[in-house]
């Protein structure tokens, strides 16, 4: 090619790229069609193939696109001397990134919910370059030796490494889900009280992690033996990691050990079968909500039951909750009406903050924005197996559900005592 073809090939790639990323965030890579996305960019398909031979390939061009942008983020905030500089930098970096996208200055970013969905060769390669991504991330919030005023930092262990940089990458993607409910002028505010929150979280000055915070006394009981409830354990996690779309209901009854005919037995489609994953998780929510906010004590010691309560269901044999991500590829009629329903459901979390707040047990913030982000937190527990190993509902409240309340890297005089309070070596 000469200097020209070059970059009319690649203007072109990128037009590409742009109109498959709101393609596949709309439709799921399984739900998504190269002969659409060629419609859009006004070329035959037989075109579209000169540049991706398969639709593959197009959604992990897109994808590797999107890890590039997060992993430059990462480059940029990781110059910063303390982490709640880096933290800020990268929070803010993104939201900017949503600015530019809103107003056209930066091509459309393709979501992480199906990275998992990808057959080899593409996962291996898409994974390597997230895997790597990831690491970049947990660079931010690794603390300089005289941080946190030991003199020696702080030694944290294997699983907190990972579960805090899965909890501020979650928490920072997961603005695409809420942030349209804001004008394009003000994401830059809500930005900054977004990474108010991640890094200094909800506690009061001088309010303590309560570590007899206990689960839901109902999540004690034994998991209901009947093959209804089997089946939407099963489908709830097929759909978080495949996708609505790439959900099969061969791979949910051989998890079950039972025929293709059997599920037919007990639903008439996939699609019965997907709502009803949405009403179980819906349910729980309100449950385990509704028993916190009962329970006796401050805004503060509710939250936190709630929480906790919420990430052990997730862990459990009763879990997993259906991932939010699978709005994402759902048919149009039925997308708006489990979005409503979510959307109210993590806002309840706003009255405990209220109340927190009210009682001095909760410090003063957007509790708007909070309740997103503590939804957010309870969203990304539902993978956070694939990286924590051996994660547990006992040791979950510890390694995920404080570092959101108490704050990734609160003030220096609250640190220590935070610590302290969440039983982590210091």
């Amino acid at each position: 090619m000469n200097g020209n073809s070059t970059r009319r090939f690649r203007a072109k790639r990128e037009l590409i790229l742009d109109i498959a990323a709101r393609h596949f965030n709309q439709h799921g890579i399984r739900g998504g069609t190269l002969a659409e996305v060629a419609r859009v960019v006004g070329l035959a398909t037989n075109s579209l193939t000169y540049y991706y031979p398969k639709k593959e390939d197009l959604a992990s061009a897109c994808l590797l696109r999107s890890i590039e942008s997060v992993s430059t983020l990462c480059a940029q905030a990781v110059q910063q001397p303390r982490v709640a500089d880096r933290v800020r930098e990268f929070v803010g970096g993104y939201v900017k990134m949503l600015t530019d996208i809103g107003l056209g200055k930066h091509p459309e970013m393709a979501v992480f919910n199906e990275v998992r969905s990808l057959t080899p060769p593409h996962s291996d390669t898409v994974g390597a370059a997230y895997t790597d991504m990831f690491r970049k991330v947990r660079a931010l919030l690794r603390p300089l030796p005289d941080e946190l005023g030991t003199g020696g930092g702080r030694e944290v262990d294997r699983q907190a490494l990972n579960a805090r940089p899965h909890l501020l990458l979650s928490l920072t993607t997961w603005t695409r889900a809420w942030f349209q409910r804001y004008e394009l002028q003000d994401y830059e505010q809500a930005g900054e009280r977004m990474a108010d929150i991640i890094i200094n979280g909800l506690a009061a000055p001088g309010v303590r992690w309560d570590s007899q915070a206990t689960v839901m006394p109902w999540l004690a009981s034994p998991v209901s033996g009947s093959t209804q409830d089997a089946f939407l354990r099963a489908a709830t996690r097929e759909v978080n990691d495949h996708g609505y779309r790439g959900a099969s209901v061969d791979r949910i009854s051989a998890q079950l050990h039972l025929t293709k005919g059997a599920f037919y037995h007990h639903h008439e489609t996939k699609h019965e079968l997907i709502s009803a994953c949405f009403e179980r998780t819906f349910q729980a929510m309100r449950t385990i909500q509704a028993a916190a906010a009962g329970s006796p004590g401050t805004g503060w010691q509710r939250l936190q039951r709630a929480c906790c309560g919420l990430v052990a269901y997730q862990l459990s044999e009763h879990g997993p909750l259906l991932r939010v991500s699978a709005w994402s590829a759902l048919p149009e009629a039925m997308r708006h009406g489990m979005q409503r329903t979510m959307t109210r459901v993590g806002e309840r979390f706003g009255a405990l903050i209220v109340d927190g707040m009210a009682d001095g047990s909760l410090r003063i913030c957007d509790q708007s924005i909070a309740a997103q982000l503590v939804n957010g937190m309870i969203n990304a527990a539902a993978e956070i197996e694939h990286w924590v190993p051996g994660l547990t509902p006992d040791n979950a409240a510890r390694l995920f559900v404080a570092p959101m309340l108490c704050g990734l890297a609160p003030p220096v005089n609250a640190v220590s005592g935070a610590v302290a309070r969440m039983g982590m070596r210091g």
